[in-house]
């Protein structure tokens, strides 16, 4: 009885729509972010690193100790910072944000043209009293100043 209580309640959960909606986000996302990674990898950056002196932006590092070699083997190997991974990923990460921030600006820009299409005009103001409303207005207004 718990058992299917708890299934059904996971069910319910998991098909909401706000549930279902954002997988789909993770996944666009995800695949979005391979896109980007490839724009900034294989077309971005080769032409920065040649402007740079044709260099590979993943294969920059610093090496804080050298590899150990004895009889052609590498014994230890080398103690690298690689900071080359680190500038690439970071070029991926802005070029990402700037495509989210230009992408959530234009929905923003849709959907208020949108409300405003769909807001109810303001209601037209009340006409003008006629000549007769006036005038009556007028009299009742003298005969209260009498009393």
């Amino acid at each position: 009885m718990g058992k299917s209580s708890f299934l059904q309640e996971f069910k319910a959960f998991a098909m909401k729509g706000n549930v279902i909606d954002m997988a789909v986000g993770v996944i666009i996302g995800g695949a979005f972010g391979k896109i980007v990674s490839s724009i900034v990898a294989d077309v971005i950056m080769p032409p920065i690193g040649l402007l740079v002196g044709g260099v590979n932006f993943t294969d920059l590092k610093w090496v804080m100790k050298d590899a150990v070699v004895e009889d052609g083997k590498e014994v230890t190997a080398a103690v690298t910072l690689n900071y080359g991974n680190f500038l690439q990923v970071t070029f991926d990460f802005l070029i990402i944000a700037f495509s989210i921030f230009l992408f959530i600006k234009l929905l923003t820009k849709l959907t208020e043209k949108k409300k405003k299409e769909e807001a109810p005009a303001a209601p037209p103001a009340p006409p003008a009293p006629s000549k007769e409303e006036v005038l009556l207005t007028e009299i009742r207004d003298l005969l209260k100043e009498k009393k």
